[in-house]
């Protein structure tokens, strides 16, 4: 029995609580100072042999799935269970209680207390009192004996259990988390444009994972500043089920595509040494092709041939391409185009609208979490919580009213748990309108 009772006290110490919280803390930094899933020659080089060695076996690599991470989480998770259990029936028991049976003797030595008389009895002071609280806010009770009739009202009673839904709030994001890890996915792959895809492959494993549609990358397009840095890029998506396309939207960093529980972030990106021509003629018939650099290709049905014959880039990136068109009604067309942008090709009687671009990949980041909206609802219930704890009070008051000598004696008395100073002002000008209205009776 001795033994339960100190394992008890011991997950419901505060002592431990603050040292599980600095434990997450300091190893929470170390995991942001430490790059995370990434392959062992990695942290090799970066480190050295005998670190990385040390890294894995701690698993500081993949630290917020280890075991003894989880460990703490679940002291953690043990702690505030027990500390609730252990503290709430006194919390309730403020709660609940009937405070009109607590004795005059104790509420004349609450600390906040002020005195008045009135030659009214106390029956009609009782009323008239009791009706000037309730425009105040301040809903009461009465209690009437022999030789005193009472008066109690209180204020935010719910705000003591505060601080246990701040306990819950942290129990419901924990087991988001879990269920977000148990059913869901993380992953990526790289998509070039034109091309689709069905699957993604998830971090650190090489089996894929189907997501039950098809992504498809229409188009990237890249911006870059002066200097040859990207500025900003974005990819047209579209999702196919069944061959259909079922939804179309332009994803950036920190814009992402949503379907069926499923989002695809936008994260990185490829380019290529082959390239993407659209063309198309004035009577509607056109054709995409993708082609290398200085290869030849055909619009058979037009007779026309075109190609790449040189381009200027900075980096890996393409800005400005040179054409070669050419059909049977003259010699070879050349002309320069910058990338993405279009040119009017005008031959014989036809013209022609051409534009090229160079080929990407887009890099997507692909999660599932459907645990998210338990994470969601936790952090609403810590908002709620700390709300409740630190800027709501139980406030409490009573008034005894007695009779001695043809007059009737007021005492006016108050409490709260928090937020004394505040209270304290609120309770002097409580005083002060009482005060004044009995002078006015």
């Amino acid at each position: 029995m001795k033994s339960s009772s100190s394992l008890w006290n011991f997950f419901a110490s505060v002592k431990l609580a603050l040292f599980t919280l600095c434990s997450l803390a300091l190893t929470s930094i170390i995991g942001t100072i430490i790059p995370q899933n990434q392959a062992e020659q990695v942290y090799i080089d970066a480190y050295g042999t005998k670190t990385a060695t040390f890294f894995q076996l701690l698993d500081i690599t993949n630290m917020y799935t280890s075991w003894w991470f989880l460990s703490l989480l679940g002291i953690l998770s043990a702690n505030l269970i027990v500390c609730s259990l252990d503290r709430f029936p006194r919390a309730w028991e403020q709660i609940t209680r009937d405070n009109l049976k607590l004795s005059p003797a104790r509420i004349a030595k609450l600390r906040h207390a002020a005195s008045f008389t009135s030659p009214e009895t106390p029956e009609k002071i009782a009323g008239s009192l009791k009706n000037l609280l309730g425009d105040k806010g301040w809903e009461t009770v009465q209690s009437t004996g022999a030789e005193m009739v009472l008066l109690f009202s209180q204020k935010q009673r719910w705000s003591r259990v505060g601080v246990y839904i701040v306990h819950l709030s942290i129990l419901v994001v924990f087991v988001g988390a879990i269920y977000g890890s148990i059913g869901g996915f993380r992953g990526s792959i790289m998509l070039p444009e034109l091309e689709s895809s069905g699957v993604i492959y998830p971090y650190e494993q090489q089996k894929s994972i189907d997501l039950g549609f098809t992504v498809r990358c229409d188009r990237f397009d890249l911006e870059f500043y002066d200097n040859g840095m990207p500025k900003e890029y974005r990819s047209q998506l579209s999702i196919l089920e069944n061959g259909t396309v079922v939804l179309q939207k332009d994803i950036e960093v920190n814009d992402p595509l949503r379907y069926k529980g499923i989002t695809l972030y936008q994260a990185s990106y490829q380019p290529y040494r082959n390239f993407i021509f659209t063309l198309s003629k004035e009577n509607g018939a056109s054709i995409i092709r993708t082609g290398e650099f200085q290869k030849e290709l055909q619009w058979q049905e037009a007779n026309v041939r075109f190609g790449i014959i040189n381009l200027e880039s900075l980096r890996d990136n393409v800005s400005r391409i040179k054409i070669w068109f050419s059909d049977p009604t003259g010699p070879p067309t050349q002309f320069w185009l910058k990338a993405g942008e279009q040119a009017e090709v005008t031959r014989g009687k036809t013209t022609y609208v051409f534009s090229a671009k160079q080929r990407y990949a887009t890099g997507l980041q692909v999660a599932k979490d459907p645990g998210v909206w338990i994470v969601y609802l936790g952090f609403g219930l810590l908002i709620l919580g700390l709300y409740m704890a630190f800027f709501m009070s139980h406030r409490r008051i009573w008034l005894v009213i007695t009779q001695q000598d043809n007059r009737t004696n007021i005492t006016l008395s108050g409490t709260t748990n928090k937020n004394a100073t505040g209270f304290a002002v609120q309770f002097k000008q409580l005083a002060e309108t009482i005060e004044g209205h009995l002078l006015q009776q």
